[in-house]
């Protein structure tokens, strides 16, 4: 990576605009959130206020010794009418790749994490014959204003999500409020089909993934027009499946189904980003219930360190290119339980490095416990707290933890 030059192993934080920076007016997700009914707990509001506070976020980056940070160019911010771009959303976003660069950190860029303009989903979204267009002139706008000092390109933000979600054991309530939260959007909006790419219904699935994979080429080619030597791939949502005897069909076809297109299509791509939260243990009746007594996080599942190895030895299993973990974490209130995972997660990926597993770097999700979408402000991720009337951020013992291992990393 030339824009990385000096720097073996990228040691990151991950964050996303829409979680972090707050008050995205223009936005689908802020839209959704304050239709009647909403599948959103709460509205994101001024969120971590990190619009604002951006620059004290890159600093506690930098104070934890970390030499890299993702985060994501809000599309509704840089183009909040179609196509009328914003000079000060560009002018915000360029001062963020400075701030970046001059603390050291490699700015890490993702062009949609989730969430794209108001108009964009009023024309459907992801389903629009002219979706990928749209979407490859933002990038255009964006890497002509600032391209030449970003050190990696993500595309999309958990593309695959839709489809592992169905694999979740969620409420049936939770897909009624989705339906229903997209009917009372197109009917506030006045369009026939409202659609996000967070909210998505099943029906959808395969001309949402057409539209995003159209999307996904369309952009590459605009940023490697830009920059040939930029690496540009995507970030997946993945489990580490495992199976006992009589589970392994079961856990084929949910790979199969939720992560194997993906990979494939990654396969022409520079990287592939792997997000992985959660271990899951497949038997001949399904998922097997964690242990009795085994530490759980707020979804429920087990805290299992091996599982980012799992994960990432997959993805490249089959995708054949290098892996950058773009998000891995634990929701847990429990802070003990964050600072006890890492150590040995990490220490379980550079076993995966040692056995061949080409990995440019890890980032913790997240720097601060922020909006985490339907769930609003009850999930928690961050290695730092945010008061929610103040927005001071304190970090937790698991920041200190973690620059402590980056520490003996880059010693």
């Amino acid at each position: 990576m030339s824009e990385t030059a000096g720097i073996d192993f990228l040691w990151g934080v991950a964050t996303a605009g829409h979680q972090n920076e707050g008050e995205n007016i223009h936005s689908d997700t802020w839209f959704l959130e304050h239709v009647s009914p909403t599948v959103f707990q709460t509205p994101s509001g001024k969120a971590c206020n990190s619009w604002e506070l951006w620059e004290t976020d890159l600093d506690l980056a930098q104070q934890m010794g970390l030499n890299a940070y993702r985060f994501s160019i809000e599309w509704a911010r840089v183009e909040p009418t179609e196509g009328e771009f914003s000079p000060d959303a560009l002018a915000h976003y360029e001062a963020f790749v400075d701030g970046c660069r001059a603390r050291g950190l490699a700015p890490l860029v993702t062009f949609s994490h989730f969430t794209a303009p108001h108009w964009f989903a009023r024309r459907s979204a992801w389903l629009d014959p002219e979706a990928p267009m749209l979407f490859a002139r933002f990038v255009d706008t964006v890497m002509r204003r600032l391209g030449d000092r970003i050190a990696v390109a993500i595309t999309f933000n958990e593309p695959d999500l839709p489809e592992m979600l169905t694999w979740a054991d969620l409420p049936p309530i939770v897909a009624e409020l989705e339906r229903a939260t997209l009917q009372a959007a197109s009917t506030a909006a006045g369009v026939q089909r409202y659609r996000a790419g967070n909210v998505m219904l099943p029906e959808d699935f395969a001309g949402m993934r057409a539209g995003m994979t159209a999307a996904h080429r369309a952009a590459r080619t605009v940023i490697k027009r830009h920059r040939p030597d930029l690496p540009v791939g995507l970030s997946l949502a993945m489990v580490d499946d495992v199976a006992i005897a009589g589970g392994e069909a079961l856990r084929d076809r949910k790979r199969a189904e939720v992560y194997d297109y993906w990979l494939q299509l990654a396969a022409e791509d520079d990287f592939v980003g792997v997000q992985n939260y959660e271990r899951l243990v497949y038997g001949p009746e399904g998922v097997i219930p964690p242990t009795s007594g085994v530490p759980v996080n707020e979804m429920g599942t087990a805290i299992e360190p091996g599982s980012l190895r799992g994960a990432v030895e997959y993805a490249h299993q089959i995708s054949g290119v290098p892996v950058l973990v773009t998000e891995h974490g634990v929701s847990t209130d429990d802070d003990a339980l964050r600072a006890g995972m890492l150590e040995p997660a990490i220490a379980e990926l550079f076993t995966a490095i040692e056995h061949g597993v080409p990995v440019l770097g890890y980032c913790h999700w997240t720097l601060l416990d922020n909006f985490e979408w339907i769930f609003g402000y009850s999930r928690h991720l961050g290695l730092h707290t945010v008061d929610r009337e103040t927005f001071a951020r304190t970090p937790k013992p698991s920041a200190r933890v973690y620059a402590d291992i980056v520490r003996r990393h880059l010693s």
